[in-house]
């Protein structure tokens, strides 16, 4: 990785070819939080592209880059603590996928480089998650040991199939067994969390770009049914991961909650149709093993009917132009679907600080 200045701009190399995941990998400047909130509510009855829906642009924040400014941010917003996960950081792995030394090596620097400026438990308040790839299962049995010496709580991946030297893999493939027995035993909570997947290749049969930029629309694109991250939680179901491992933890964040709806719908009817190939019913290992941050725009009521209230999380995805401005404001749209004082708390506060707290095995 390596930056370069092209046309008087400074962007990133990846893997020797230019990296367009993010508009302006600097963060310098930057749109104000929460910019795009109308438009992911569906409201843009003007038509206004990216460019114009992002406004005028601000330097950036000391608190995105210095943690004792951003927990004085958060004493203000009344935030006790977060889950900080990585931006760029999320479109990464497959821009390397074809060397997976390079990749190993990226995420390696990028986890300390992570724990020297944030902390993986700073004060107890800010817990950032370090990246984990599977691309090379014995470097991740190391990097993920490492990351529990660290006193890490919560680890992050992108969901899809893994790259490996040895060809594709599922993420629940026994091949990865001493990884996820590392995080069975430690109490790690894993987050999938969006971004680019191997998926992306598949956009380039469809006339599409095959390639990813994080703010860029494509109407089609957004209307592929293909899904990485309910195909990644379909694996770890049919795949045994959570019968192997029985004190996993997994969240899917930033992916929103439309597909936990069409995965059920499948597990339902697979459960019916061969039930002496599941364990039990697998709705009811998923209730156990998974919670899900919805996006603010989603079906909350329909969420909360399914999965119980135990199991939301709330993603303010602060500070982004997509994110909300302020994180406590996620509660009118719950109390909006229903939700009770109870169930609030549950989901603004309670389930993401029990996810911040290692659950070892045994």
């Amino acid at each position: 990785m390596q930056w370069v200045e092209l046309n008087g701009r400074r962007r990133l190399l990846v893997g020797g070819r230019l990296n367009r995941y993010i508009p302006n990998p600097t963060f310098d400047p930057v749109s104000k939080p929460g910019a795009l909130d109308e438009y992911f509510r569906g409201r843009n009855p003007q038509g206004l592209d990216a460019s114009e829906l992002f406004g005028e642009l601000e330097p950036i924040s000391p608190a995105y880059r210095d943690r004792d400014a951003r927990l004085a941010v958060m004493d203000r917003q009344g935030v006790d603590g977060a889950v900080f996960l990585p931006t760029l950081g999320v479109g990464m792995e497959q821009a390397l996928v074809h060397d997976i030394p390079a990749a190993v090596a990226a995420f390696r620097a990028f986890n300390r480089w992570l724990d020297e400026d944030w902390g993986f438990a700073y004060r107890e308040r800010i817990f950032a998650a370090p990246y984990l790839t599977l691309c090379d299962p014995d470097e991740a049995v190391r990097e993920v040991e490492w990351a529990i010496g660290r006193d890490a709580r919560v680890i992050v991946m992108v969901g899809g199939p893994v790259a490996t030297a040895s060809g594709m893999r599922a993420p629940a493939d026994p091949v990865f067994d001493g990884f996820w027995a590392r995080v069975n035993e430690a109490g790690l909570t894993v987050v999938y969390h969006g971004g680019e997947s191997h998926y992306t290749k598949y956009l380039a049969d469809w006339g599409e770009p095959a390639e990813v930029e994080a703010f860029r629309v494509h109407p089609f694109r957004r209307l592929l049914s293909a899904n990485p991250v309910q195909d990644t939680f379909a694996s770890l179901l049919a795949h045994g991961l959570f019968g192997r491992f029985p004190k996993l933890r997994v969240a899917a964040i930033e992916t929103g909650s439309d597909w936990v709806f069409h995965l059920f719908e499948k597990l339902k009817k697979s459960y019916g149709q061969t039930p002496q190939m599941w364990a039990e019913d697998p709705r009811e290992t998923f209730r156990r093993h998974v919670w899900v941050a919805p996006f603010y725009e989603d079906a909350l009521s329909g969420l909360h009917t399914l999965i119980g209230p135990e199991r939301i999380l709330m993603g303010s995805d602060f500070p982004h132009a997509e994110g909300l401005a302020e994180p406590a404001s996620f509660v009118a749209d719950l109390r909006g679907a229903g939700f009770s004082d109870a169930d609030c708390r549950l989901v603004m506060r309670d389930n993401g600080a029990a996810l911040s707290v290692r659950r070892p095995a045994g």
